[in-house]
């Protein structure tokens, strides 16, 4: 794999931090700002949303210029919304500081898709994707525990400063690494936009929005579940967050590795899967052990679904995929909006902290459905294509018979 990917993958795992340390740190921030947790909740619906509108946004205004220059503005987009973030007097600006971060989360994974594809052989995309998405697992892993920590031991501001400066490693990484690559030449937005026509990128776009969301309404309230449900003491929910990162790590490089071979059979097994495991959490909540053991098993299952849904976009979207790829990395993110936010509803409603597991399992559930319609018109598509290649066939020449 080329050496830029590495450069990509720094800047997702700064991005990766600010997106999902929040989770570990929604008691200190609710506290300080005296709100309740699913309003604080709001920051993290508040970032998801922001990706949503930002990655169509900011990668249609990226469109004149280069590739590398536009992951480096979006890097610096990324900084000063977490120092704003980090310096909020009012719960307003810091929800403010974190829709000016996630502006550039979607461009950039969205770009930085298309980039990663590009380095390497069409054979091995899928992996060249999920390799620049293991820096987003790999701060599940270092960056979001140590952040937590961080935020628990000397204040969650300065957790925002210390995600700030990861941004600016990423940004001098994407500078000195990524190939300076010329800007795609003859595409115009409204090819760009063609795309979205395609029944197939709409369906993939969907499951993103269900596969992910079931993933995130679980651990939106990972935290207040862990304690007051299992049973774990607030200091112990980094290391559960370090579980969730392994898994999400195991799951995003075997995604990669099995979507470049069986990418629909992969998605079917991984969401199936995962809808299963997330109606068991609301039973494996109340044990310790049995708990830590499914926090494992979703965020391996749930990444297990990005590289080969963000595969099947490029391969769909082929000829004018930037767009496509941006959005795609958006309806991670409206997902994880809306898992969010029927979350906190249900648990607003006195359904209890294990209620957003069965939201999860049954948005995972709703995403398995469309993957196997999706498959469905897939196959349909390539008989009507074989039965049309065979009536245009020219018919064989009859073999003159021999003369005698």
């Amino acid at each position: 794999m080329p050496l830029a990917l590495l450069a990509l993958a720094i800047g997702a795992f700064g991005i990766g931090t600010t997106e999902f340390v929040i989770m570990g740190l929604l008691p200190e921030v609710a506290a300080d700002f005296q709100v309740s947790i699913p309003t604080a909740g709001f920051l993290v619906t508040g970032y998801a949303l922001g990706v949503v509108l930002g990655a169509p946004l900011m990668t249609v205004l990226g469109t004149r210029v280069t590739r590398k220059r536009m992951l480096m503005l979006l890097m610096g987009l990324f900084v000063v919304g977490n120092v704003v973030s980090a310096v909020a007097p009012v719960f307003g600006v810091m929800v403010a500081g974190r829709v000016i971060a996630s502006l550039a989360h979607g461009a950039f994974f969205g770009i930085g898709s298309v980039v990663a594809a590009d380095l390497v052989a069409p054979q091995k995309k899928a992996g060249a994707i999920a390799m620049m998405f293991t820096g987003l697992t790999i701060a599940n892993v270092i960056g979001v525990p140590l952040g937590t920590y961080i935020g628990q031991s000397v204040g969650w501001r300065t957790t925002f400063f210390v995600v700030a400066a990861l941004g600016v490693i990423g940004l001098l990484g994407v500078a000195r690494l990524v190939p300076e690559q010329p800007r795609p030449e003859g595409v115009r937005l409204r090819h760009e936009l063609a795309a979205f026509r395609n029944v197939q990128v709409l369906l993939a776009m969907a499951m993103t929005v269900l596969g992910f969301g079931g993933v995130f309404a679980a651990i939106t309230y990972i935290t207040p579940m862990m304690t007051e449900i299992a049973g774990y003491s607030a200091s112990s929910v980094t290391w559960l967050l370090v579980l969730f990162g392994l898994g999400m790590v195991g799951g995003n490089l075997l995604g990669g590795k099995f979507a470049d071979r069986h990418l629909m059979p992969m998605l079917y097994m991984s969401l199936g899967a995962l809808a299963v495991v997330l109606a068991l959490f609301t039973l494996t909540a109340h044990n310790k052990i049995a708990a830590a053991v499914t926090i494992v098993l979703i965020g391996g299952l749930g990444f297990a679904t990005v590289p080969p849904l963000q595969k099947r976009v490029l391969d769909q979207a082929a000829g004018a995929p930037t767009l496509a790829s941006a959005v795609n990395i958006g309806a991670f993110n409206l997902g994880n909006a809306l898992s969010a936010w029927l979350g906190g509803l249900v648990i607003a409603a006195g359904l209890g902290y294990t209620a957003p597991n069965w939201v999860g399992a049954a948005l995972a559930a709703s995403a398995l459905v469309l993957a196997v319609v999706s498959g469905a018109l897939e196959r349909r598509s390539k008989v009507a294509r074989g039965r049309l290649v065979a009536q245009h066939s020219p018919e064989p020449l009859a073999t003159p018979a021999p003369q005698r």
